[in-house]
């Protein structure tokens, strides 16, 4: 089958048109100026001053690693059913173990009242504290799910050095972070193993990881481009991290760096601590001194989770010296997958926190996340929805990073079998893994939309397949 024909073009009437009632906008804009939640809402965080709030340290001590610990701050606003069902899910199905700083929880549920049912329902709440009963019982994985979904590990040419793009190459300093999301493309590796997956281990000291970053950059000139992740770049001690980003500013074909931190909303606090800051001004002075382009990459997926403090992070960025702070969410049901979700988040990041709108991915083909992906064909509509409201580089891209194909805008497929929910994509470039293979360009590359998204037939299909 192929793809879903574009909208018949209403012709232009060649007369003033006659003035008619409206009907209003499919999206009505509406500023909203950013509010810190107050935290001491929740029982366990009744005492908590502004200073212990605003405290890196602070936050960091008091993240929810644990059921007893969410009790702790929750106290008795939600039910035992949601402790049981979270329980279930961590025993069994959950790929990242739970951690979530203060500065997040705070923002689940943050101007009503707190209950269960509304816990239940909260955007930021489902895919950080996600629990069994949101996950599907039909299809909780696709079959072609893998724990490495994007072969990153495969395409490693150092310990944690991920060369995918011909110019680019994803830098996994760590393999931990401030906090962990429960879609995360990198559950393979990043965080604690869990009764689900038994997590990969990086086994070289990080000074010899680091070093072998560095010569394999310095041996390979094509390369100008690359993302320092991990993990979370702000779980590295900051005079590691400046180090390194110091040593690739004296490489003369690096060209860009990007710093990829959620930590810049889950945790704020640590991008406004002083030696972070006096750090980062240090950084940009000498990236922009050798014209090279440092930005900040974070990971926000709804408005509720933008506060003033993330806008303060995020300014206090661009007025040391860093050239761009961008924002890269992933679509999610029951978390933003709406026009409206989007628009929120995006007038929020572009009007409010000064944080850029970049893109949007399709959330990827891991374990135990079909109850987040959408099909190829809903995130198409979503692009189309979005259009025309936003400023045009503030208009995100959505894209499908699809396997051994790297991003690619949603629209450009070759073709797709909607019935089957299989779209095929092709490339214009070899990635590490394949430079002998002569045929890696002229290849269709498969994507899958989730299962439960296909029509009667479609699912059927897949039913009699499911043992193949």
């Amino acid at each position: 089958m192929t793809q879903t024909q574009p909208v018949e073009t209403i012709p232009q009437p060649r007369h003033a048109p006659v003035a008619v009632p409206t009907a209003g906008q499919p999206y009505e804009y509406r500023r909203r100026p950013l509010v810190e939640p107050d935290w001491t809402r929740f029982p366990g965080w009744r005492t908590v001053t502004r200073e212990q709030w605003e405290s890196a340290q602070w936050q960091r001590v008091n993240c929810v690693k644990n059921i007893k610990q969410l009790r702790n701050v929750l106290g008795d606003l939600v039910d035992e059913s949601f402790y049981e069902d979270l329980a279930t899910d961590q025993s069994a199905l959950a790929t990242m173990s739970m951690l979530v700083p203060p500065q997040m929880l705070n923002t689940m549920v943050p101007f009503a009242p707190m209950t269960t049912e509304a816990f239940l329902a909260d955007p930021v709440r489902r895919y950080m504290i996600p629990v069994a009963s949101d996950r599907r019982t039909d299809w909780p994985s696709h079959p072609y799910a893998t724990r490495d979904s994007l072969h990153e590990h495969d395409m490693w040419v150092a310990e944690g050095l991920t060369h995918r793009y011909p110019t680019k190459v994803l830098a996994e300093l760590l393999s931990t972070c401030p906090q962990y999301c429960g879609h995360c493309t990198r559950m393979d590796l990043v965080g604690n193993s869990t009764p689900a997956v038994d997590k990969l281990k990086l086994t070289l000291k990080p000074v010899d990881r680091y070093d072998a970053h560095i010569a394999y950059l310095k041996a390979h000139p094509g390369v100008r481009d690359v993302v320092v992740s991990g993990g979370d770049v702000a779980n590295v001690p900051w005079k590691n991290l400046e180090s390194y980003l110091m040593r690739l500013l004296e490489i003369e074909t690096i060209r860009d760096i990007r710093l990829a931190t959620k930590a810049l909303m889950g945790l704020p606090q640590h991008w406004l601590q002083p030696d972070v800051v006096e750090g980062l001004e240090r950084v940009a002075r000498t990236a922009a001194r050798r014209g090279v382009n440092l930005a900040i990459h974070t990971h926000v997926n709804h408005a509720q989770s933008l506060t003033p403090l993330v806008a303060k992070a995020a300014q206090t960025a661009l007025d040391v010296g860093v050239r761009d702070v961008r924002n890269q969410g992933v679509l999610m049901r029951g978390v933003n997958a709406t026009a409206p979700d989007l628009l929120d988040l995006c007038f929020a990041l572009q009007g409010e926190a000064g944080i850029l709108p970049y893109y949007f991915y399709m959330c990827d083909m891991i374990p135990n996340a079909e109850h987040w992906r959408v099909p190829v064909w809903h995130a198409q509509q979503l692009q189309h929805d979005i259009m025309g409201y936003l400023p045009g580089y503030a208009t995100p891209r959505i894209v499908c990073d699809v396997p051994f194909v790297g991003k690619r805008w949603v629209h450009m497929l070759t073709e797709y079998d909607r019935e089957r929910g299989i779209s095929y994509w092709t490339k214009n470039y070899r990635t590490s893994i394949e430079s002998a293979d002569l045929e890696a360009l002229n290849k269709r590359y498969a994507y899958y939309d989730p299962i439960d998204t296909l029509p009667e037939s479609g699912q059927a299909w897949w039913e009699a397949h499911r043992n193949d």
